[in-house]
């Protein structure tokens, strides 16, 4: 049987196949080489280093998600749009376990200079936006969305939840209709702070 061709792109589709078999921990230089069939130093010439390697799979699963998410958000707003933001996240994190663990990392440089997180930041802003949240705030409404979203899939993909009731899928269900209260109710805070310091 005849050899794959390694290229860059192979490498990393290698790399992210075994990070969603055997976890993003067991992508190291020497299983993709294995994984190829060549020894280690065969791959150099394609990824610099393993930081190169785990870096290109955050870049691949950026932009796999990116578009995930625009085909769930395409002509919605408000809290439909939030609720395909919310399920194109979740349906990637169980179709690709190794992949959202490499978005659960500090990325180098190169990953988060690269175009397909500019794309994950759009997407994000059109939702954010159908909420009429824009400037600084659209930053802070970004991490605190991001943080509730990420909290609640890393939990239920370790099984933090399967072992209570409620199923996790309503406990889902009510994260995104409260993060839709929070973000439909953005413009309302700085009057609740001025009523409350009076």
């Amino acid at each position: 049987m005849d050899r794959p061709q390694l290229t860059r792109t192979a490498v990393i589709a290698r790399g992210a196949e075994v990070a969603d078999t055997s976890g993003f921990d067991s992508v190291t230089l020497a299983a993709i080489a294995r994984s190829f069939g060549v020894r280690t130093p065969s791959l150099y010439t394609h990824v610099r280093d393993l930081a190169a390697l785990r870096d290109g799979i955050t870049v691949l699963a950026l932009d796999e998600l990116a578009e995930r998410i625009g085909d769930a958000i395409a002509g919605r707003s408000g809290y439909d749009a939030l609720v395909g933001f919310g399920a194109a996240h979740r349906g990637y994190v169980e179709e690709h376990p190794g992949r959202w663990e490499s978005l659960q990392r500090h990325a180098g440089a190169d990953a988060v200079a690269a175009p397909a997180a500019r794309r994950i930041v759009r997407v994000t802003d059109a939702v954010l936006l159908g909420y009429g949240i824009s400037g600084e705030d659209r930053t802070h409404a970004t991490r605190i969305v991001g943080s509730a979203l990420n909290g609640f899939l890393n939990l239920e993909r370790i099984g933090s939840f399967a072992h209570s009731t409620p199923r996790a899928e309503q406990s889902w269900h009510e994260l995104i209709d409260a993060l839709h209260f929070v973000l439909a109710h953005w413009h309302d805070r700085e009057r609740l702070r001025t009523k409350e310091r009076s």
